[in-house]
């Protein structure tokens, strides 16, 4: 599949990306090989693979999800930009 001066503007328009009327030529050249090797992709024989999510085997290390306190307030209000007492003191958003 190759594609023309027309379709790389488009794809740069939809992307957000400036193109320069002279790096079209060189983005088209770029596509061109992107696509062949999604063609030559599509020719692989993958049935019975099973999908992968990364190149390594690995486990997400999942914690209990518990609710608590923070078990420390003077930690947990130590970066609080206003505080009093124990807790957060924040603007008035509703009148």
């Amino acid at each position: 599949m190759s594609v023309d001066e027309n379709t790389v503007r488009r794809v740069a328009r939809l992307a957000r990306i400036a193109v320069a009327d002279g790096e079209v030529a060189k983005l088209k050249g770029e596509l061109d090989a992107i696509l062949s090797f999604v063609e030559e992709l599509s020719a692989l024989d993958v049935e019975g693979v099973p999908p992968m999510t990364s190149v390594i085997p690995a486990t997400a290390r999942l914690r209990e999800d518990v609710v608590n306190d923070g078990e420390d307030a003077e930690k947990v209000l130590r970066n609080a930009p206003a505080r009093e007492a124990d807790f957060y003191v924040v603007p008035k958003v509703v009148e």
